[in-house]
C-alpha cells in the first residue's frame, strides 16, 4: 500500500496561491492515479481534482476549474495542487488520495481511492 503525506497548508489571504505537495512512498508511483479532495467545516468531503499516472490528463470539479492545477513529479513521487485566486469558501482540510490504476483511468469518487493522507488545513482569510 502506498503511504501519503500532505504538507504546505496554513493561513492564506484571499487571492493567495499556495501549492501544497503530497509525497508518496511504498510503491511505484507512476502506477497510481492521484486525487485531491477537501472537506470544509460541517460539510462532506468532496472531489477537487485528479490526475492519471503519467500526468498526461487531469480533471477538476467545476468550482476550481481555471483556479487550481493538479500536477505530479513521478521522479519525486509527489503530487501537487497549485491553488490560485483563493476564496474564503475554499477553506477546508485538503486530502490527497491514491488509486492503483496502471493506465489512463483516474477516478473522481472518494470510494474508489484506497490510500489517503492525513490532510492539510488551508484557511483562506484576511
Amino acid at each position: 500500500q502506498v503511504q501519503l503525506v500532505e504538507s504546505g497548508g496554513g493561513l492564506v489571504q484571499p487571492g493567495g496561491s499556495p501549492r501544497p505537495p503530497c509525497a508518496a512512498s511504498g510503491r511505484t508511483f507512476v502506477n497510481y492515479a492521484m486525487g485531491w479532495f477537501r472537506q470544509a467545516p460541517g460539510k462532506e468531503r468532496e472531489f477537487v481534482a485528479a490526475i492519471q499516472g503519467s500526468g498526461a490528463s487531469s480533471k477538476y470539479t467545476d468550482s476550481v476549474k481555471g483556479r487550481f492545477t493538479i500536477s505530479r513529479d513521478n521522479a519525486k513521487s509527489t503530487v501537487y495542487l497549485q491553488m490560485s485566486s483563493l476564496r474564503p469558501e475554499d477553506t477546508a482540510v485538503y486530502y490527497c488520495a491514491a488509486k492503483f490504476a496502471p493506465g489512463n483511468w483516474y477516478p473522481t469518487r472518494e470510494s474508489e481511492y484506497s490510500a489517503w493522507g492525513q490532510g492539510t488545513q488551508v484557511t483562506v482569510s484576511s
